[in-house]
């Protein structure tokens, strides 16, 4: 599956304990997101793009109206990174 660098960088903060929060308008869509590493600091780069094209392939997933977090799918898709502490 092709995943963007972008994609990429927040599946991996995911993987690591992170979940990403987000806002709903009046409408009842999702208008607002924040990607969050296990450490509590946003992630750059993460806008709505990234967030529908995770969401519609199925890598990240929400419970009962819960933050999003990585999905089965998704663990299985990310690529290894060094974790540069």
């Amino acid at each position: 599956m092709n995943i963007s660098k972008a994609e990429q960088r927040a599946l991996h903060a995911l993987a690591q304990g992170g979940c990403i929060r987000f806002e709903r308008g009046s409408n009842g869509h999702v208008t607002e997101v924040t990607c969050f590493n296990r450490d509590g600091y946003a992630l750059v780069g993460f806008s709505i793009e990234v967030f529908k094209k995770l969401k519609k392939k199925k890598l990240i997933r929400s419970k009962k109206g819960q933050a999003y977090q990585i999905s089965h799918e998704g663990r299985l898709n990310v690529n290894a990174q060094l974790d540069n502490r």
